[in-house]
């Protein structure tokens, strides 16, 4: 990838599958074990609907995690039309020579216990990313760049069990010494000069309105610090979802894809467009 004219004033980060492991790994991971064929379960979540789909609601803020909506969650990725068409997408990429193949007749519709994958999700992205994360750390100790985060997220109840029982924290967890980053802060936010969650700000990626504001409170931030304004144009997004990073180009944006399992080509990517060294010939955390 070319580098930029102009190194960006800002760069935003995705969390989930940019800073910490992906979720998508936990759901790769179940589709595995349990024979569903690899992709249907981020399908199912994407087809929404985008005004009632219990995965956009919870994202927004506008329910509770409870529960109903659980077995909300379980009904979005038990729709037969959805199965259907995600069944005659694969068959049409294996008649192509391209897709996985699928059982014949008319394959049931996957029995998901969306509580147990949930909370898999959850757990695997407490976890640093062991190139995105020093590489953001290296990024802020700079003080170069204006750092900003827009995460699709949830807000936990105070005291909610997960699917065994046990209190869960989204607090991260680091690797101990020798890792040099051991003794940071176990609250992501802290890494940003300004973090925005979905289900506090009540719109989610990719409807450009979350861009607009991610780059709006950056600018602010930005005069703040006496580093002047910043647009759209100045702002660097990484995400690992084509859609979010699809709207956020429209929207003006610079974007980095960070894809699942290939973190470190992104942060070289990230190098490009600052300008800065910022892997590490071990990253370890």
């Amino acid at each position: 990838m070319p580098s930029s004219p102009e190194p960006p004033k800002a760069i935003l980060f995705d969390i989930g599958g940019v800073v910490v492991i992906s979720p998508f790994q936990a759901i790769l991971d179940y589709e595995i074990e349990n024979s569903i064929p690899n992709g249907y379960i981020n399908y199912a979540i994407q087809k929404g609907p985008h005004d009632t789909g219990a995965w956009q609601l919870i994202e927004r803020g506008e329910v509770e995690l409870d529960d109903a909506w659980f077995a909300s969650f379980r009904q979005q990725l038990s729709r037969p039309e959805v199965w259907s068409e995600y069944v005659q997408k694969l068959a049409r990429e294996e008649s192509a020579g391209g897709g996985q193949a699928v059982d014949g007749g008319k394959p049931q519709v996957p029995d998901i216990d969306a509580k147990k994958l949930f909370w898999r999700m959850m757990k695997i992205s407490r976890a640093p990313d062991p190139y995105m994360y020093p590489a953001l750390r290296k990024l802020a100790e700079s003080g170069k760049f204006v750092l900003g985060a827009f995460s699709n997220n949830v807000t936990f109840p105070t005291g909610i069990l997960d699917d065994e029982g046990k209190l869960f924290t989204k607090e991260l967890i680091h690797a101990p010494a020798p890792n040099p980053y051991a003794n940071d802060s176990k609250d992501i936010t802290t890494c940003f000069d300004v973090f925005l969650g979905s289900a506090a700000v009540g719109v989610r990626k990719p409807d450009p309105e979350a861009y607009k504001l991610a780059v709006r409170e950056m600018d602010k931030i930005s005069r703040q610090k006496g580093m002047g304004g910043v647009t759209a144009g100045d702002t660097l997004f990484l995400d690992d979802i084509g859609i979010n990073l699809k709207f956020a180009k429209k929207t003006g944006l610079r974007t980095i894809k960070v894809d699942l399992g290939k973190t470190k080509d992104a942060v070289r990517e990230l190098e490009q467009e600052t300008g800065m060294q910022l892997l590490f010939e071990k990253s370890k955390i």
